[in-house]
């Protein structure tokens, strides 16, 4: 599986590395997340190797959750060269997170 559970520390340093990323800003308690789940995981095994796909746990990594100001969950944050430039709030199906990679490929 190509999904990346980020921690803070690392953060910036995979996103950086990665010319686009998508990162998942989630919760285990969360009914949406637990929906959504399955579609960012079929997107990183789909972009493998020329996206970044991962997954924020906002119980567990509150500061990341807060400089991305994620106020509700799921948010799926859209990052190139290390710089956020698209957001999406809510399960959507996948076309809505991979027609964003596409067009920034």
């Amino acid at each position: 599986m190509a999904i990346n559970h980020l921690k803070t520390a690392e953060f910036d340093a995979a996103v950086d590395a990665a010319p686009l990323a998508m990162v998942d800003f989630w919760a285990s308690w969360c009914g949406p997340c637990k929906m959504l789940s399955p579609v960012v995981e079929a997107i990183a095994d789909q972009y493998a190797g020329r996206a970044l796909v991962g997954k924020v746990n906002v119980d567990e990594e509150p500061d990341l959750a807060a400089r991305f100001g994620v106020m509700s969950i799921p948010t799926v944050v859209f990052l190139k060269n290390g710089r956020e430039f698209d957001r999406k709030v809510g399960v959507m199906p996948a076309e809505a997170f991979t027609s964003i990679l596409d067009e920034n490929l």
